[in-house]
């Protein structure tokens, strides 16, 4: 019998929320800071990834056998700035990294706000590497450990 898409979704999603024991949530923060987020760099965050935010105001650990830094709300906009990512890849958002070399940052020139890698050494746009769809399936990747 073939597993259908539904089923394998959930059953990623089950082996995710294993995976999440050793990343370590901050507590929400007050406020909406993603409003602000959002209204500094013109454009609506994925719903996904706010709810995530909204229980949990990023954090960092070991999701599958990757790491993950998901940068607190109130610090997207400071390092988007002392990263100059708007000089070096307009268009990108950066939201966090993997602690070694590479940002994560949404496509905000995409209607679906897929998510990229980028180094932030010799940080250009041309240098981005698709990795999801989605903020869900950038989970799921990194619980799987499809992406390196």
């Amino acid at each position: 019998m073939v597993e259908s898409t539904d089923a394998r979704y959930k059953r990623r999603i089950m082996k995710m929320d294993h995976s999440l024991k050793d990343f370590n949530s901050n507590p929400p923060s007050a406020g909406d800071l993603l409003a602000e987020v959002e209204a500094h760099f013109k454009c609506s965050l994925p719903e996904q990834y706010r709810c995530f935010m909204s229980q949990q105001d990023g954090g960092e650990g070991l999701i599958g056998d990757q790491y993950l830094i998901i940068w607190r709300a109130s610090e997207i906009v400071l390092y988007n700035s002392e990263y100059e990512a708007h000089k070096y890849a307009p268009g990108l958002l950066l939201f966090g990294s993997n602690g070694s070399g590479e940002a994560f940052a949404f496509n905000t020139r995409d209607n679906t706000m897929s998510i990229v890698m980028i180094p932030f050494i010799g940080m250009s746009e041309q240098d981005a590497v698709f990795i999801a769809v989605s903020f869900d399936n950038f989970l799921l990747n990194l619980s799987d450990g499809t992406i390196l």
